[in-house]
């Protein structure tokens, strides 16, 4: 009699993490060691964001819970209800699932609910994306919290892994796999720019931009004044399109959406706004746009590989290990105007020929298989802190 698989549960809160977790989802599910299992929650199960859970079936995955958590909201207080409502469906689907191991990616409120429900039920979790700084956003202390519930860990770069291993946890078991986001370019098939134009709905002009502005989430109230600021700056450039897409849930991400909605309105030949853009059509926008604007951790991991320049604006994902190609900025007209300059200068645009990605080469899904395939489960997710 062979090995009984082992039951795998992925769990994805957005298109945003779907579109790194998909390869991992499908080499698992077509690998008889594995038995995949798929809760979907957050993002996903919300019509404001696109209900994006449909995309999941329509690739071939059946879904094996999904827990409404997310409410009609973006201040404070929803967002925690949210995580608190997200941690009540989770502990029945943990519970009914049973899974050997639990697979979360990143570090949003999602995932926090879904690390404390998997810890209380003695289930181990592998955290790809562990070890990274960010400290203008609450997800700076929801990752290391989720580091410390975590038993496996898959590091995109060699800082992160000793990050890691600086918050306790043992060097054998954190690996260093690379970006999964690169990975995601380097095997998807981009569209030409014509179906790109049709499918989406916009045609390329002489310049393009490509605008994704997230909440930063550990500052009070500062999206309305920053991201007007942003505004005030593309409506002054010339000869100049510009692709938003939408803001995430975080507190205040509403908020940005409706100023976006209101900008195209008042910008129709230059602009168009797309809530949920997908992974293939957002990676084959980047093949076709100068630059991107934003604070979003795709300007900072995945861009680079384009060869294109990324304006990173404020805090939110500082500390970050930055490629030459991120241009930082403070949240005022004036820096952002000193950016773009140097975005579109020849000297920048010659640098970016030669650019190269430090988040890996592409292979992270195959190196997170290999150990899973090669290390045995726990049985406990009993650890000793690992002191320096």
């Amino acid at each position: 009699m062979g090995e009984q698989s082992k039951k795998i549960c992925v769990v994805t809160g957005s298109r945003a993490d779907y579109s790194l977790l998909r390869r991992l989802m499908r080499t698992l599910n077509d690998d008889s060691k594995f038995e995949l299992q798929v809760i979907v929650t957050g993002e996903h199960l919300s019509t404001e964001f696109g209900l994006t859970s449909n995309a999941i079936e329509e690739d071939g995955f059946d879904i094996s819970r999904k827990v409404e958590m997310l409410l009609s909201a973006d201040t404070a207080s929803a967002i925690t209800k949210s995580t608190g409502i997200g941690l009540i469906g989770l502990a029945d689907a943990m519970a009914e699932l049973d899974p050997n191991l639990v697979v979360i990616l990143g570090d949003r409120f999602e995932m926090l609910a879904v690390s404390i429900a998997a810890y209380f039920a003695r289930i181990p979790i592998a955290h790809i994306s562990g070890g990274e700084t960010t400290t203008g956003a609450f997800d700076e202390a929801i990752r290391h919290s989720i580091t410390k519930m975590s038993w496996w860990h898959f590091a995109a770069a060699e800082e992160y892994k000793n990050r890691v291993i600086q918050l306790g946890e043992d060097p054998s078991r954190v690996f260093l796999v690379g970006g999964i986001g690169v990975e995601n370019i380097v095997n998807t098939n981009l569209l030409p720019k014509n179906k790109l134009e049709k499918q989406i709905g916009f045609e390329f002009g002489k310049r393009n931009l490509l605008v994704t502005y997230h909440p930063v989430t550990l500052e009070q109230n500062t999206e309305q004044k920053d991201f007007q600021a942003i505004l005030d700056t593309l409506s002054e450039l010339k000869q100049t399109k510009v692709i938003f897409t939408f803001s995430n849930s975080d507190v205040g991400g509403r908020f940005i959406q409706k100023m976006i909605q209101k900008y195209v309105l008042d910008h129709q030949d230059t602009s168009i706004d797309i809530p949920t853009m997908g992974h293939l059509n957002y990676l084959s926008a980047l093949q076709y746009v100068d630059g991107v604007i934003g604070n979003s951790s795709s300007g900072i991991s995945e861009v680079p590989s384009f060869k294109i320049g990324t304006i990173n604006i404020g805090d939110r994902q500082t500390g970050r290990l930055k490629a030459d190609s991120i241009i930082d900025c403070k949240p005022t007209k004036k820096s952002l105007q000193q950016a773009l300059k140097k975005l579109f200068s020849e000297d920048f645009q010659t640098k970016l020929l030669t650019l190269v990605n430090p988040y890996g080469d592409g292979s992270a899904t195959d190196k997170i298989i290999d150990v899973l395939r090669t290390n045995s489960f726990p049985n406990s997710v009993k650890k000793c802190f690992y002191d320096l």
